[in-house]
C-alpha cells in the first residue's frame, strides 16, 4: 500500500522548520510550551505530538499548520516550502 511521505521519507514538510523556529525564538520555547500554545489555539496536542512532528513521524493537519504559523508569526508557505 502506498504511504504519503516527503522526498526525505518524513511524514511532513514542516517538522525541521518547527524545531528550528522553536529553538530560535527568544526566549526559547520547549516542546511542552509549544504544545500549551497550540492548546490555547484550540488544538489538542501534547509534547509527544510536537516531538513526533519535529522528527517527521507525524502528519500535520492544515488546522495545525495554521495555528503554528500564527504562533511563530510566519506564513504557511514558509512552513511547507
Amino acid at each position: 500500500m502506498f504511504k504519503h511521505k516527503a522526498q526525505d521519507g518524513t511524514r511532513n514538510l514542516c517538522g525541521k522548520k518547527v524545531s528550528d523556529l522553536r529553538k530560535e525564538i527568544l526566549p526559547k520555547v520547549s516542546q511542552r510550551q509549544l504544545a500549551t500554545l497550540m492548546q490555547l489555539k484550540g488544538i489538542d496536542m501534547d509534547k509527544t505530538a510536537i516531538r513526533r512532528i519535529e522528527n517527521g513521524e507525524r502528519y500535520v493537519t492544515d488546522i495545525e499548520l495554521k495555528a503554528l504559523s500564527e504562533i511563530f508569526d510566519i506564513s504557511l508557505e514558509f512552513l511547507i516550502g
